[in-house]
C-alpha cells in the first residue's frame, strides 16, 4: 500500500510499493510553440498569517522552466507573478478604461541565470533539474504578507469573460527586456491561488445580549446568543446557543438565523418550540452549515479564487493586519451570524455575532531537504549560459527503503490542458486553464 507524505514544497510525495507505478504530481504547461515549458509542484499557496509556506529561504512560489536555447538565442526568459483586482466585466472595458487594478507584481530573469539571484534549491527543484537536463532553470518568488488572498465573485449563469475578484497569474515569457510586451506564442500563463490560514489563537466565544421594550408591556423581551467558538473551518457546523426570555406581552412567531456576508445571507428558519407566548422562555442550540453547494446560483458570492477545472469553497475571512492598507486587499470578506426573532404585531429583535471562516491547518511538513552547493558546469566551461549543477556532499542515505534512482525521479506530469466550453464547436478557441 502506498503511503502519502508531503515534502518541503507541499507537493505530494508517495512512498511506493514494489510496482513503483506512482510518483510525485507535477503541473506542467508549455507555450503554444512548445519552446518553453513551466513546471509547478502545486497551484495553491497558503499564507499562514505569521509566515508563508515553510520552504527553503521562505520562497512561496517555486518551480522550473525548460528552455529551448536555439529558439531564445540572445533574448531572455522572464517569469512574473501578478495579483490583479478586477472590479468590472471585461465587456465594459471601453476607450482604454479598464476596471482592473494591479495589487502585486514581481518579475525576475530566469534565463540566462543571474548569479546574485541564485538560492538553495528545494527538493522538488533538485529532482526536476536532474530529470529535465541542463536546459532547465529554477525560479523563486516571495509573496509578502500584505498581498491579498485569491477571491472570485461568483458569476451569473450567462456571464462571459473573467469574473470579478482578485486573481494570481504566473507568466513565463521570452523577450528582450522585462518591460517588452510578451507574445502569446512564446509565453506560458498559469492560474494559481493564494489562500489564507488563520492559526488557532485563544479567543473568547462570541456572545451578545439585547432586549426590546414594548408599549404597555410589563417587562422587555430579552435575547442572548452565543457561538461555541470564534473560528470555524470550511464545511464545519456553526452551533448557535439561543436563550429567549419573553417577559413581554408579545408572542414570538419564529426565529430566523442566517450567516451574513455583506448583502448575502445563508438563511435558516426554525419554528420548533414556537410560538413563544408571553411569560415563556426558550433555550436551544441551532446548528448551521453554510455551503457553496447550496448557493451556486447566487451571483457575486465570494469564493476562494476558483480555478476553472477545480471545485472551490466560500471565501475565507480576510486577515487584516495593522500594517496593511485595506485598499490593497481588493475584496474584504467578513462573516457574521445574524439571529432575528419575528414578533407578532410588533418590531423584530435582531443581533449579530462575527466569526472567522478559514482553512484547517495543513499537516506538518518535514524540514526542507538539505542545501546543495552550486558548482560550474564541467561539460562546457566557456558556455556562460550553462546552468550550474547542484552537488550534494552528503552521500549517506539512512533510509534504506528510499529508492534514490527509481523513486526520486518518478513524476506524474499533469498538463495545464485547455478546457473546452460546453456547447462550443470544435473550431472555436478553447479557454485557458
Amino acid at each position: 500500500m502506498a503511503q502519502q507524505q508531503t515534502n518541503g514544497n507541499g507537493a505530494a510525495d508517495l512512498s511506493l510499493d514494489d510496482s513503483k507505478k506512482q510518483g510525485t504530481r507535477v503541473f506542467k504547461k508549455s507555450s503554444p510553440n512548445s519552446k518553453i515549458t513551466c513546471y509547478l509542484g502545486k497551484r495553491d499557496f497558503i499564507d499562514y498569517s505569521d509566515h508563508i509556506d515553510p520552504i527553503v529561504d521562505h520562497c512561496c512560489i517555486d518551480g522550473v522552466v525548460l528552455v529551448d536555447p536555439e529558439y531564445v538565442k540572445d533574448r531572455k526568459v522572464y517569469a512574473s507573478v501578478l495579483a490583479a483586482f478586477r472590479y468590472g466585466r471585461e465587456d465594459l472595458d471601453v476607450l482604454g478604461l479598464t476596471f482592473r487594478k494591479d495589487l502585486f507584481c514581481s518579475t525576475q530573469q530566469i534565463y540566462p541565470p543571474i548569479d546574485d539571484q541564485k538560492k538553495s534549491l528545494t527538493h522538488l527543484q533538485q529532482r526536476l533539474l536532474r530529470k529535465l537536463g541542463p536546459n532547465a532553470y529554477p525560479f523563486y518568488f516571495e509573496i509578502p504578507h500584505n498581498a491579498p488572498a485569491s477571491v472570485t465573485l461568483q458569476p451569473a449563469a450567462g456571464d462571459t469573460g473573467k469574473p470579478c475578484g482578485v486573481d494570481y497569474e504566473l507568466k513565463t515569457y521570452v523577450a528582450e527586456t522585462s518591460e517588452d510586451k510578451s507574445h502569446k506564442r512564446s509565453s506560458v500563463r498559469l492560474a494559481i491561488r493564494k489562500l489564507t490560514y488563520a492559526p488557532e489563537t485563544p479567543a473568547p466565544q462570541p456572545v451578545i445580549e439585547a432586549h426590546k421594550d414594548f408599549m404597555m408591556s410589563p417587562a422587555p423581551l430579552h435575547l442572548e446568543c452565543t457561538l461555541d467558538k470564534e473560528m470555524y473551518y470550511h464545511g464545519e457546523s456553526i452551533n448557535v446557543n439561543v436563550v429567549v426570555t419573553n417577559n413581554s406581552n408579545k408572542t414570538l412567531r419564529k426565529i430566523r438565523i442566517s450567516v451574513k456576508y455583506k448583502d448575502f445571507f445563508f438563511i435558516f428558519i426554525f419554528s420548533e418550540g414556537f410560538p413563544i407566548t408571553p411569560c415563556s422562555n426558550l433555550t436551544k442550540v441551532y446548528s448551521l452549515t453554510p455551503l457553496l453547494a447550496n448557493n451556486k446560483d447566487k451571483r457575486g458570492l465570494a469564493l476562494d479564487g476558483k480555478l476553472k477545472h477545480e471545485d472551490t469553497n466560500l471565501a475565507s475571512s480576510t486577515i487584516i493586519r495593522t500594517t496593511t492598507q485595506k485598499e490593497n486587499l481588493g475584496i474584504i470578506v467578513q462573516y457574521k451570524v445574524k439571529v432575528k426573532l419575528i414578533v407578532a404585531m410588533g418590531g423584530d429583535l435582531a443581533v449579530e455575532l462575527p466569526f472567522t471562516l478559514t482553512h484547517p491547518k495543513p499537516p506538518p511538513t518535514p524540514s526542507p531537504s538539505r542545501q546543495l552547493e552550486f558548482v560550474p558546469n564541467q561539460q562546457n566551461p566557456d558556455d556562460q549560459q550553462a546552468v550550474d549543477v547542484p552537488v550534494d556532499h552528503n552521500l549517506i542515505q539512512l533510509d534504506t527503503n528510499f529508492d534514490n534512482v527509481g523513486h526520486d525521479d518518478d513524476f506524474i506530469f499533469e498538463e495545464f490542458a485547455r478546457i473546452r466550453l460546453k456547447g462550443h464547436e470544435s473550431g472555436h478557441e478553447d479557454t485557458e486553464a
